[in-house]
């Protein structure tokens, strides 16, 4: 069955520019972070290192000059994604929702042979998703919670009337997180689940990987 697979996913792209280390997160309380959700720190050095390791993928690419110009906002779209992760899984606590190794794998393995192989995944969620290849997990793991919190709640989310329930689930998630972003990066915004100055809207990204839906997991 072929259908685009929709995700909370909000990888989009950016520069990957040295910031300094900040001194402040919206307050002088946060020295270094990037972010505080839930009381949990994202340091800058986390968002920087995530995005550094985008780039030594990318430069490694045919086409690294194309990938590094395309990829505009990537600090921005990867502490826009640290975030969204720890509300997802607050929002996947709430419903009573987890996700085993297991079915990590098993969708790693049903995308791969989707793409052609382990190699050609990691070309594709590189070139589309700007995820590194020591990424890759994680991000299924998303995946594989969203999809998991979409049942959980009853709904399909390849439906409009599912995906309103879903982010409203986040929604609430995220007020509940008090989210306190440094404001070099702009702030939260908890109705679309994503940094103010960083559009990507969660809910329109497409998942890295388009054609059959995986048998296992999501």
């Amino acid at each position: 069955m072929h259908r685009r697979r929709r995700t909370a996913l909000a990888l989009s792209a950016a520069t990957l520019l040295a910031a300094p280390l900040l001194t402040a997160c919206g307050s002088e309380a946060h020295p270094g972070a990037a972010a505080v959700v839930g009381g949990d720190r994202i340091d800058v050095a986390t968002v920087q290192s995530q995005a550094a390791d985008v780039r030594s993928a990318q430069q490694e690419s045919e086409q690294a000059e194309e990938a590094v110009t395309k990829s505009g906002q990537l600090i921005r779209a990867k502490l826009s994604g640290l975030i969204l992760g720890k509300v997802l899984d607050r929002a996947a606590e709430d419903a009573g929702v987890s996700v085993s190794r297991k079915e990590v794998q098993q969708i790693r393995s049903a995308f791969a042979e989707q793409s052609g192989g382990d190699e050609g995944l990691r070309t594709r969620m590189l070139d589309q998703s700007w995820v590194a290849p020591g990424q890759i997990e994680e991000t299924l793991r998303t995946e594989v919670q969203l999809q998991k919190l979409a049942q959980a709640l009853g709904v399909d989310l390849q439906s409009p009337e599912g995906m309103q329930a879903v982010g409203e689930a986040l929604t609430e998630a995220s007020k509940a997180l008090h989210i306190d972003v440094n404001p070099r990066y702009g702030s939260w915004d908890n109705q679309k689940v994503q940094l103010s100055t960083y559009k990507a809207p969660w809910i329109n990204q497409v998942t890295p990987v388009r054609g059959q839906e995986p048998e296992a997991g999501a």
